[in-house]
C-alpha cells in the first residue's frame, strides 16, 4: 500500500484512532512510516508478521 492510499485511509479516522497497514519490506516499509511522520502522524510500531510482510500502526 502506498502512502497516498494510507493517507486517504488516515483522513477517514478521528484524532487518536489507529490505522494498521500491511506492507512488504523494502521501499514501502521505508517510505510509508517516514511519510506518515512528515505529515504529522505518529508511527506507534512496526511488527514483522511473517517473511517480508510487516504491520505498521499509525495514529492520527
Amino acid at each position: 500500500m502506498t502512502f497516498v492510499k494510507t493517507k486517504l485511509e488516515l483522513e477517514k479516522l478521528k484524532k487518536g484512532e489507529v490505522l494498521e497497514v500491511i506492507l512488504s519490506s523494502g521501499e514501502p516499509l521505508e517510505n510509508v512510516p517516514k511519510s506518515a511522520v512528515e505529515q504529522g502522524y505518529r508511527v506507534l510500531g512496526i511488527t514483522r508478521v511473517e517473511g517480508n510482510v510487516y504491520r505498521v500502526e499509525i495514529e492520527k
